[in-house]
């Protein structure tokens, strides 16, 4: 058995999971040249195999429970997404807002409200590396545990 064509590569890589344009042209760049890449990757995007919208979209419907708007559009943005795909995928996969998903990160995680200033910074670091905008998270930590319910 010989070694795989860049499009079978393409083929194995894209069954396994969507990829970004950039992320594939990345993957294949070590098995053949830079037009033979632009080229197999310009036929897997006329079949239909290969989309960065779809992609996009994917990768906000697995992560959007999880992590807020910046770190998305930032993750989005390092696999190669162009930003109107990014905020096309945010503005479909996100429909609930920011507030209600890091709610239910910050109650999966903590569950209680800061006791004090240091807890309250703890909390805030773990929600701001999470993605949420300041803003979200002091309303957050600021509301009562009453009031969420």
């Amino acid at each position: 058995m010989g070694e795989p064509s860049l499009r079978e590569r393409a083929i194995r890589h894209l069954a396994r999971r969507e990829h970004s344009r950039s992320e594939l042209a990345r993957k294949l760049a070590a098995h053949g040249d830079a037009d033979a890449v632009a080229e197999v990757l310009a036929r897997m995007d006329e079949l239909g195999l290969q989309s960065d919208t779809r992609f996009a979209e994917a990768w906000v419907r697995g992560k959007a429970g999880r992590f807020g708007a910046a770190r998305l559009r930032n993750e989005l943005a390092r696999r190669g997404v162009a930003a109107e795909t990014i905020a096309e995928a945010l503005a479909s996969g996100c429909a609930d807002g920011d507030f209600e998903r890091a709610r239910a990160v910050w109650q999966s995680r903590f569950g209680a409200a800061p006791a004090d200033a240091r807890e309250w910074a703890r909390q805030a670091r773990f929600l701001q590396n999470r993605g949420f905008a300041t803003d979200v998270i002091r309303k957050l930590l600021k509301e009562s545990p009453d009031e969420s319910a």
